[in-house]
């Protein structure tokens, strides 16, 4: 009898089965998914590093010789970021989607897009546009890897930064609303203006819940800051009084000597001018004082501070109603030191030239009229290389302006005597030749100032040229409005009420419309230097009726502005404040004007 065959047994890899398929074949697909996975992930990731990114000539000759040496690539953290952690999404998905897109470089490569620099500086405009909308549609994603507002605590940056990241949180502004240009070259100033407008505009989806701890973190700074300025203070109010014991004491020497003179000799007298019983009704011992700082604006005009391009404020101060302050108040003195020094705000620096003066202001009012008294220390002559003999107004060592703002001023109660500042105004950098204002007869014959322009507000202009579209000069000097519109605006009350004081104590009044205009209005005023120290004092009606005077009147909350123009200064070579307020017996206005 023949045995059956016993029944062969199957390979083990077909034996076992899970799901109706060979556990044998699982596992080995499950092997070639990981060495697949693994390889494809250390490719993606091989991509993602900088080595890689110039390995070819346009990237390394053009972007990362850029990109080197900026706060991304050293910094005191020593960590750097690459190009794949701003331009590269973290998460997968995400990351997949931007490979994806980004395989389109290689056709760009291959035809040689912008393989010279020339051809790079055509397109940079280009791409930059793609990476700001980009990161503008994630909300800033790929800054938000490494950066957060929650960890940004406002302990650790510069006052400005403190109330832009305050901003942006309230508003839903995003990191590339700001911060452009910050690892390449700055694209944004070649860019189209309406363009910019359109993409830096807030994004309610981007609103964030303001975090408690950053909160804290700005109150503690603040009080700390708070408590480091009374400490200032103190100190300045010390050496002040300091100062003018001296000058008092001076003063009873003086007064000694010219009483023992037998022969009745004059006894020599401080430098001073003007009437010195301005303001001696007044006890300015009993007027509380503010501490004013002026700072050296240079070239900034008002078309400057609203253009983008150059003042990353101007979106705050245009769309957001933000005043100067807002901003600047805790970093006048960087400013001012930065701008004095030279540079693109100021062209023709003055050797030696401060860049803030620091001074006090008291105000005080009767029932009639208005007190002002400014006092600062002199700081000697460094003389103008740009003038014959280094003064540009050798008559006037000193000149102090003070503007208030009337009604219906753009921006107005935001930017102060700002409004008055334009960019082809005298020594400005669109200033007309005269040869150009004599050619435009009817501006011309207009003008006291024949040969230059002095300020003006936009309101007084048909178009005032802020962007400098297509090539354009800023300001509008001459698009001067109808005379029946002028008038008209001085009858509403729209203009700058302006009062100067000079070396020698002689004041005028008058005003800022069309041009400057001196009004022949009532005003007596004082100056004075002694102990190293000026003091000028002025007085003016509290409501004159007028023309060109801004009535004060109590309950009423005035935007005001100072200047000085030191050590023989003229036209933009001064000293300025920032919008500062004005209110008549008031203590939450910077300046209180106190009866007496």
């Amino acid at each position: 009898m023949t045995q059956p065959e016993p029944d062969k047994k199957k390979p083990i890899w077909r034996r076992y089965f899970l799901w109706g398929m060979p556990v044998a074949g699982i596992a080995a697909a499950f092997a070639a998914g990981i060495i697949f996975w693994g390889g494809f992930n250390t490719a993606m990731e091989a991509t993602n590093t900088k080595e890689f990114c110039i390995s070819c000539h346009e990237m390394r000759d053009f972007v990362y010789e850029e990109y080197t040496g900026t706060i991304h690539d050293v910094n005191r953290s020593g960590v750097g970021a690459v190009c794949s952690d701003c331009h590269v999404p973290k998460d997968w998905t995400h990351k997949m989607i931007r490979k994806i897109k980004a395989s389109k470089e290689l056709y760009g490569k291959m035809v040689g897009t912008i393989n010279t620099r020339e051809k790079f500086e055509a397109k940079r405009v280009h791409l930059a546009m793609n990476e700001w909308e980009r990161m503008k549609a994630t909300d800033s994603r790929e800054c938000r890897n490494c950066h957060d507002f929650e960890s940004m605590m406002p302990e650790f940056q510069k006052p400005r930064a403190r109330q832009q990241h305050l901003n942006a949180m309230q508003v839903g502004q995003t990191c590339i609303d700001c911060h452009k240009g910050i690892a390449h070259s700055d694209a944004r100033e070649r860019a189209d203006e309406e363009y910019l407008e359109q993409l830096e505009t807030p994004n309610p989806d981007f609103i964030r819940e303001i975090p408690a701890e950053y909160l804290a973190s700005l109150e503690r700074i603040e009080t700390k800051e708070a408590a480091a300025a009374e400490v200032e203070k103190a100190a300045k109010q010390a050496q002040q009084e300091a100062v003018q014991a001296q000058i008092a004491a001076a003063v009873d020497a003086a007064v000694a000597e010219e009483r023992a003179s037998a022969a009745g000799e004059e006894a020599a007298a401080p430098a001073s001018g003007g009437d010195g019983d301005v303001g001696v009704d007044i006890d300015w011992r009993a007027v509380v004082s503010a501490d004013l700082k002026l700072f050296y604006p240079g070239q900034a005009s008002f078309e400057w501070v609203q253009n983008g391009k150059f003042h990353g404020g101007a979106r705050p101060l245009t769309k957001g109603g933000d005043q100067c302050t807002t901003c600047h108040a805790k970093e006048l003195d960087m400013i001012g030191n930065k701008i004095v020094a030279g540079g693109e705000l100021e062209p023709t620096p003055i050797p030696g030239k401060r860049g803030v003066i620091d001074a006090t202001v008291q105000a005080a009012h009767d029932d009639e009229n208005l007190y002002i008294r400014l006092q600062w220390p002199d700081a000697g002559h460094n003389p103008a290389p740009f003038v014959d003999g280094g003064k540009m107004d050798p008559d006037n060592q000193i000149k102090v302006a003070m503007m208030i703002s009337g009604t219906g001023i753009e921006m107005g109660d935001q930017v102060g005597c700002w409004a008055s500042c334009h960019a082809d105004n005298t020594y400005m950098p669109f200033a007309p030749e005269a040869d150009a204002i004599a050619a435009n007869g009817d501006v011309a014959g207009r003008m006291t100032a024949q040969d230059t322009v002095t300020k003006y507000i936009s309101e007084s202009r048909t178009e005032v040229e802020v962007k400098g579209r297509r090539g354009k000069a800023l300001g509008g000097w001459d698009k001067l409005q109808a005379e029946a519109q002028i008038e008209q605006y001085l009858t509403d009350g729209t203009f700058l009420d302006l009062m100067r004081v000079y070396a020698d104590g002689s004041a005028s009044n008058g005003y800022l419309l069309e041009q400057r205009v001196v009004n022949e209005g009532e005003i007596a005023a004082s100056a004075e230097l002694s102990g190293g120290m000026w003091t000028v004092v002025f007085t003016r009606p509290l409501i004159s009726g007028a023309p060109g005077d801004v009535p004060l009147e109590p309950g009423q909350t005035y935007t005001v502005g100072f200047a000085i123009h030191d050590d023989f200064a003229a036209a933009r070579f001064h000293h300025v404040t920032l919008d500062t307020s004005l209110a008549l017996d008031d203590d939450s206005a910077f300046v209180n004007v106190i009866k007496q």
